[in-house]
């Protein structure tokens, strides 16, 4: 993929197009479409935390979450999302599926469909797969993580949390730390941050960052203290040594010394500071135990708003609209 952030979506799929049957990510997506999940998914606030189901629109629509890599966070909330919304849910793991005798993956997507599936939800190690699976299929597809393209649920979440807890988006200051160039996740809080107005920051080692001609408007940092007096908002991301085939990096605690958000960074952080991660995190690496302890620290919300934005998107994508609010 090299330094670059480019997506591998192909650009005539869905740039500028805002949304349509899938949810693949969010490059090229406008604020007003951005806005409509999230409003969703304050409407879905209440309902999400109610352990009684007072509203099913989902009621006879089977969502599958058709899983490539492991999954906690994303995986059962989708599935939790569905159940509160009334959907039967379906999780297929390769493991137990025709994968292990050959079968590809747009032939699984397509017995899904032809079995009765009205939306399947894919994490795929390969960049790019939900895209070829939403070409070959008429059900709804959406994209929970791709390689290294985007993660598009966990940007709309990322947005959500700034938007509840600092009660606005435009203009916020956002800086993302650590493994940018291997980061889904970095790619799709870019391009929806972008979209609503606020300012994005790259702060990392040089190695794991992208080349700034690839995403203009983006403020790069070089020392995290300098990132974290100018950020409002400060998204840790998990270093991804699994998906680095090269040496990016001399020693763990080395980046630890120079990235990590240490209890000693904590200490020197300003009172209004939010601190994000998208989990799982490494600790004692990119962030202390401490750090997870902070009333500053949004990291349990982000999980637990993360099945209020999972319900807003099975319910928008599902084709029952949005809830009255």
């Amino acid at each position: 993929m090299g330094n670059g952030m480019q997506s591998n979506e192909d650009p005539a799929a869905g740039a500028g197009r805002g949304w349509g049957k899938d949810l693949l990510g969010l490059r090229g997506v406008g604020r007003e479409a951005i806005l409509q999940v999230l409003h969703q998914a304050q409407a879905m606030l209440p309902l999400a935390t109610e352990k009684r189901r007072r509203w099913e629109p989902l009621r006879g629509r089977v969502v599958v979450n058709l899983f490539y890599e492991p999954s906690t966070r994303t995986r059962i909330s989708f599935e939790l999302a569905a159940r509160a919304l009334g959907a039967d849910v379906v999780n297929v793991t390769t493991a137990q599926s025709s994968v292990v005798k050959g079968e590809s993956l747009v032939d699984t997507a397509r017995t899904l469909q032809a079995l009765g599936a009205d939306l399947v939800v894919l994490r795929h190690p390969a960049s790019g797969a939900p895209h070829r699976v939403a070409q070959a299929v008429r059900v709804g597809v959406v994209n929970a993580g791709d390689g290294t393209n985007e993660h598009p649920t966990q940007g709309l979440l990322d947005l959500f949390t700034i938007w509840q807890l600092k009660g606005r988006l435009e203009g916020v200051r956002v800086v993302l730390v650590g493994d940018i160039l291997h980061s889904r996740v970095a790619r799709s809080n870019l391009w929806g941050l972008s979209a609503v107005g606020a300012q994005v920051g790259f702060c990392g080692p040089a190695t794991l960052l992208p080349r700034p001609q690839d995403v203009p408007g983006v403020r790069f940092f070089s020392r995290l203290e300098d990132a974290l007096e100018w950020a409002d908002v400060v998204n840790m991301l998990r270093l991804q040594r699994e998906r680095q085939v090269h040496g990016y990096l001399p020693a763990l605690g080395e980046y630890r010394q120079r990235f990590g958000l240490t209890a000693q960074r904590l200490r020197r952080l300003r009172p209004d500071v939010l601190v994000m991660h998208p989990g799982p995190a490494n600790v004692g690496v990119e962030i202390d135990e401490e750090v997870l302890a902070d009333p500053r620290s949004a990291i349990s919300r982000q999980v637990s708003f993360g099945v209020a934005v999972r319900m807003a998107v099975l319910s928008l994508w599902c084709g029952q609209g949005e809830l009255s609010r």
